[in-house]
């Protein structure tokens, strides 16, 4: 999933800014209350072995192949990391074109949880969003994340739906998941960032957008809100 941006209700702005300060600074607290939401129920979680999963269309290998273990073994765990950590010293890389594998290759370790079933639960959430129907994407994504609240992906697509539901404060919680997951989460960062601009918080928003670009500096759409936003503050600070 991309960056996106669309128009949503108004939110207050304290709120996204307790939740940014809540991310970066280690140990706060973060300030965010939201109504209770109410999410349409879905099939139960499918099994590793059901045949309901044999007559999806596989995503990509990961159904295709062996059903993973639940819980990825300390030693899977450990390779996936070391692997990120070379992936993200390359995406950083300034020059060169090397950093669009790197990209793709990171977005596809994310998007493993090491469960055939809670893969499936994604790629239905993910399909469930680009067919616009967020309602149901919420229903596949709230079981995903009920059944995997380790799996950064889950909250992070989650959030996406959230926001295009125009629910502030649930997609605020659940970004708040993905960075206290995976910290280097540029996604997220870009998706905190603009949150916080559409609310009126552009110096906040100008940090998010800083410090998803200084793990990911290719990202034309952080550029840009960057551009914006540090011309916008100058016109204010005239």
């Amino acid at each position: 999933m991309g960056n996106m941006r669309w128009p949503v209700p108004h939110f207050h702005h304290a709120v996204a800014a307790g939740l940014f300060l809540g991310l970066l600074v280690p140990g706060a607290a973060v300030a965010w209350q939201d109504a209770p939401r109410a999410i349409p129920a879905q099939d139960a979680v499918p099994q590793e072995d059901s045949p309901e999963n044999e007559s999806d269309p596989p995503a990509g290998d990961a159904l295709s192949e062996p059903a993973a273990p639940a819980e990825p073994t300390a030693a899977a765990r450990l390779r996936a990391r070391e692997d990120l950590d070379m992936l993200f010293a390359e995406l950083a890389q300034p020059e060169g074109e090397s950093w669009a594998r790197a990209e793709t290759d990171i977005l596809r370790i994310w998007s493993r949880s090491g469960s055939a079933a809670m893969d499936l639960l994604y790629k239905r959430g993910e399909s469930a969003l680009d067919a616009g129907d967020t309602a149901t994407a919420l229903g596949h994504l709230t079981a995903l994340t009920d059944h995997a609240p380790d799996f950064a992906a889950g909250w992070y697509l989650r959030s996406i739906a959230f926001y295009l539901e125009g629910d502030y404060g649930p997609a605020l919680g659940d970004l708040e998941q993905v960075l206290r997951l995976e910290p280097r989460h540029f996604g997220a960062l870009t998706q905190l960032g603009t949150i916080l601009e559409e609310l009126g918080d552009r110096r906040r928003a100008l940090d998010a957008f800083r410090a998803s670009l200084k793990i990911h500096p290719h990202q034309q759409d952080a550029q840009d809100a960057v551009t914006r936003i540090e011309q916008e503050l100058q016109g204010t600070d005239a």
